[in-house]
């Protein structure tokens, strides 16, 4: 496949899994989105961001299936990304959501100097990149906060609960079936899970959402 067959098979994807989820993405988001998908396969090629290497696969298997959980979430103001490694969910919920600010929050170096050349190249203006562990580095409150690296909720609580304020939204993103979520703490308080499927015959997907009933004391 040339790259021209490349770039033009992987904006079919994109448009109709989009049109498939449904969300209403402009001209400009989906420019941007292949404009991700375009750098990640780029850098790809030199350091190990992902193990999708074509362009067809990310936007398939990265983009679509952050774009399958933005459509899912609630309206939020703010969205703390921990862990988030080449920037996904994070970077596609942003482009997708630019009334959301998102922060990325990510400890490999690698990962995040691809997080901020991808900010400055794509011009999303919403996202910034923090490096740095998560319980290392001073929280900033979000309205929500997402872990999809970690893959059992009770791990990803403690990282998550001091980047949102009281009644804030914890998001655990998980397969099918979902993973178990702890029960009866009383910082917290889940909503039923939420199941959904990546469009274009993606894998099938589950959201945990936690809602924090009291302020984090420190």
């Amino acid at each position: 496949m040339t790259r021209d067959d490349s770039a033009e098979a992987a904006r079919t994807l994109l448009l109709e899994g989009l049109a498939a989820l449904p969300l209403n993405a402009t001209d400009h988001q989906l420019a941007q989105l292949l404009e991700l998908a375009g750098l990640l396969e780029k850098w790809s090629k030199r350091i190990n961001l992902t193990g999708h290497r074509t362009l067809p696969e990310i936007v398939r298997r990265l983009v679509l299936d952050a774009a399958a959980l933005a459509a899912q979430l609630p309206e939020i103001a703010s969205l703390a990304d921990i862990g988030s490694g080449a920037g996904f969910p994070g970077l596609p919920i942003a482009i997708l959501r630019a009334d959301c600010r998102v922060t990325l929050v990510e400890s490999r170096e690698r990962r995040h100097h691809f997080q901020r050349q991808a900010i400055r190249q794509l011009g999303i203006g919403n996202v910034r990149a923090e490096l740095g562990r998560a319980e290392a580095l001073e929280p900033s409150i979000h309205a929500a906060a997402i872990a999809q690296a970690v893959a059992r909720p009770a791990d990803a609580l403690p990282l998550l609960l001091p980047w949102v304020g009281a009644g804030g939204l914890l998001l655990f993103p998980g397969s099918k079936p979902p993973p178990p979520i702890p029960e009866d703490d009383p910082r917290v308080r889940f909503e039923p899970c939420v199941g959904y499927r990546v469009p274009l015959g993606g894998a099938e997907r589950t959201l945990w959402i936690a809602r924090k009933t009291a302020a984090e004391t420190h």
